[in-house]
């Protein structure tokens, strides 16, 4: 089945369920995910610059004057209808409530229209989806490594910033996360927002990259005199993340919830002499059309679902591991990376095949 098939598949029964005329999304990840294209012109915004709408029998795409004759030549599909108002006239909301038949939901704030929440209509993903993302995670890994592996303790972490959103967004890949954490910050702080520190005796490197809508996050450490313990507890991170994989993959065949795979997580920090370090941290979850469409926590009733992304990015203080990976019935299969770069094999805790995970690169 086509992605568009399987998307339209949803909607029906999603408007059947619902008793609705039709269904609107204006936040970018879902609007790429309904019509393939784009609608981001402020990257600043939540709304973009147009709202594509379902109705049972095809697809509309709302927008002004400014942007409609572009969105028809680049980036919508040929069988999408598109109302245009003047720019002056309406502002986006109205004009959907214009064209909309009701009673209907959005994705943003429509009056009189309920709110819908897009995070299950996009899982499991489809098989285009799954193509996209093994292009994402494999460019995305390429440039974090090159950029990584060309550091240098003297470097600035906003230099070593720089370099990656460049070298991403020549690929086409926006990066709304870039996090370049000197050795003495990464110590200190879980989320090392880049500053002027140089990289010192070594460096955390973690990236968001997102190219067709997709998010795929990944984390690489490079070190120049490191400390004695960073091998060990990024060794005890790497088997938390590999644990958390097969969680996943247990829960996900016999349908369970993210809080059961958080069970497992818990389990693993303990097996691993770390007991109760997940209290510092999100541990990560579901990532696809967002940079996590759900993060796990110890109740969590989302479902898990399979063919499915997942970024897990479990840290014990100074050291992370964190990689993006499609989990199926059948596999683990590693999307975020190049096979070149310094990997250990690592057992999960608890059942679960062991798995190649990323090591730290000793310069």
């Amino acid at each position: 089945m086509s992605h568009t098939d399987a998307v339209r598949e949803r909607l029906d029964a999603y408007l059947a369920d619902e008793g609705l005329e039709a269904v609107w999304f204006a936040r970018p990840p879902s609007f790429t995910w309904l019509t393939g294209g784009n609608n981001v012109v402020d990257r600043a915004a939540d709304v973009g610059v147009a709202a594509a709408g379902y109705d049972g029998d095809g697809l509309t795409v709302v927008t002004d004057n400014i942007e409609a004759q572009r969105l028809v030549d680049e980036e919508l599909p040929a069988d999408a209808t598109v109302e245009t108002v003047r720019w002056h006239e309406a502002d986006l909301d109205e004009a959907v409530a214009g064209f909309s038949p009701t009673p209907a939901a959005a994705d943003f704030d429509v009056p009189g229209f309920e709110s819908v929440d897009p995070t299950d209509l996009r899982q499991p993903l489809t098989d285009a989806d799954i193509e996209r993302f093994r292009s994402l995670g494999a460019d995305a890994a390429e440039v974090v490594e090159g950029v990584v592996r060309e550091a240098s303790a003297d470097d600035e972490e906003r230099e070593v910033g720089g370099r990656l959103r460049d070298r991403l967004f020549a690929r086409g890949i926006d990066s709304p996360v870039v996090l370049v954490g000197s050795g003495e910050r990464t110590r200190k702080y879980r989320h090392y927002t880049t500053r002027d520190n140089e990289l010192g005796d070594y460096a955390l490197v973690s990236v968001t990259a997102v190219r067709d809508g997709l998010h795929a996050s990944i984390t690489r450490s490079v070190a120049f005199d490191a400390p004695d313990w960073l091998d060990e507890r990024t060794e005890a991170a790497m088997r938390v993340e590999a644990s958390a994989l097969a969680a996943t993959q247990r829960v996900g065949r016999d349908g369970g919830t993210a809080g059961d795979v958080f069970d497992g997580i818990q389990e693993a920090y303990a097996e691993v002499g770390y007991e109760g370090e997940w209290r510092n941290h999100h541990q990560g979850g579901a990532a696809a059309y967002a940079g996590r469409e759900w993060f796990g926590t110890p109740d969590s009733a989302a479902s898990v679902h399979l063919p499915m992304t997942y970024a897990y990015n479990p840290t014990v203080q100074g050291a992370k591991s964190e990689d993006t990976h499609l989990v199926t019935d059948d596999g683990i299969e590693l999307l975020t990376g190049t096979g070149d770069w310094p990997t250990e094999t690592v057992e999960p805790v608890g059942d679960g095949p062991a798995m190649d995970r990323h090591a730290v690169l000793h310069r």
